[in-house]
């Protein structure tokens, strides 16, 4: 493994809005990833496995629940701190960041906004620590882009709901000791029930042959008959609105990460032109590969104000859903293009580990896809514009 070299580009001083803490949070967490992350994740990515070592390390960075208030173990941090976070985050491996949004934005989130204070103590401490990791059960086999056509279900039983179904992409699922679940009641309404391990007819069987995010853990959520007390059920929100407030938490935190992982494909392919020797001078002087540079460093500086706007607008509880949903698909199709154009620029080597480029290109094939594809958001802002749905 090559030494984690990275530089983060500042083209418009950037770093010059940030508050004191917001830098110390992303430098603590960019020190974290070059010593803990960056040494072994091409091993393990090669080897489709997920370091648990990791686990104890980012819930001491504060990774879990950033913005959670610390009475419940969270960091009580704000959102530009929780999206630099990602950044950093994702810049070591999408996969990480990936464990990191579940568990924050997925599971600690609809439990603190949507549960009771008895769930908030229960679980939010254990889930902060890293004690516990957590799982979010939404998409199913049948239905990916319309979650709202779910099958998933609980019946009443008197003293417990009954739950039957399955989901599906799951991250974490293998490993997760609690899931938040969306299921439909008896009358067609969707809600959230925390589903523990060990729960009788629960079973998490692991998605293998993945040639993206290899170092995540991606599985299903099997539910046969599942008792689930009824103090589980989420009481303060229901509807399909609920677990989509989530995925607005949860991408923002994907639109910084996205802008991680282009940093470090442009960083390091600007080192490379600037090593790599061909015609009897640096590939860099070439005109060819400054315009893919030149066209990198614009991209990832408009990613960055775009995200910085709207973590300002996140902290003021003021960032829309459409204005969330045009960020994480501007900044993932970014990050790709320029994973793409740093691939070509390394050559060959551009396509072995001893780089980190073909895995975040790999990985970013999941991440454009996973909580709303490209073509689902230009959707959405298509709708958000014309006030048209264009969904049906």
């Amino acid at each position: 493994m090559r030494p984690d070299l990275f530089e983060h580009p500042d083209y418009y001083l950037l770093d010059e809005l940030l508050t004191d803490e917001h830098k110390l949070v992303r430098d603590a967490t960019r020190d974290w990833v070059k010593r803990d992350v960056s040494p072994i994740i091409e091993e393990y990515a090669q080897n489709a496995e997920f370091p648990q070592q990791i686990v104890k390390g980012l819930a001491e960075i504060g990774a879990f629940g950033p913005y959670i208030p610390s009475e419940y173990g969270g960091a009580g941090l704000d959102q530009i701190s929780y999206g630099l976070m990602m950044q950093e985050i994702e810049r070591g491996d999408s996969g990480v960041r990936s464990t990191c949004s579940v568990q924050s934005s997925l599971v600690m989130y609809p439990i603190y906004a949507y549960g009771n204070e008895e769930q908030r103590m229960k679980y939010l401490p254990k889930l902060a620590s890293g004690e516990w990791l957590g799982s979010f059960g939404l998409t199913e086999p049948n239905f990916g882009s319309n979650p709202g056509g779910m099958v998933t279900n609980f019946k009443d039983m008197g003293d417990h709901y009954l739950l039957n179904g399955a989901k599906m992409w799951i991250s974490n699922a293998p490993f997760c000791h609690v899931a938040v679940v969306w299921a439909k009641n008896e009358e067609g309404r969707i809600h959230g029930l925390i589903v523990e391990r060990g729960m009788e007819g629960f079973t998490t069987p692991e998605t293998h042959n993945k040639w993206s995010l290899r170092a995540s853990a991606t599985g299903e959520l099997v539910f046969d008959n599942v008792k689930v007390p009824k103090e589980n059920l989420l009481p303060n929100k229901s509807g399909l609105g609920a677990p989509l407030g989530c995925l607005d938490s949860a991408r923002f935190g994907i639109a910084w990460g996205a802008i991680g992982a282009a940093m470090d494909c442009y960083d390091t392919a600007l080192r490379y032109s600037k090593e790599r020797i061909q015609f009897d001078k640096p590939i860099g002087a070439f005109q060819l590969q400054q315009k893919k540079l030149a066209e990198m460093i614009t991209e990832i500086t408009k990613a960055q104000l775009l995200t910085f706007r709207l973590g300002q607008l996140k902290n003021e509880g003021r960032a829309t859903t459409a204005q969330i949903s045009m960020a994480k698909r501007n900044n993932v199709d970014m990050a790709l293009t320029i994973a793409r154009d740093a691939r070509q620029m390394l050559g060959g080597m551009g396509i072995t580990g001893d780089y980190p480029i073909m895995r975040h290109m790999m990985n970013l094939e999941s991440v454009v896809t996973y909580e709303g594809t490209h073509d689902i958001h230009l959707l959405i802002t298509g709708m958000d514009v014309t006030g048209i749905p264009a969904f049906k």
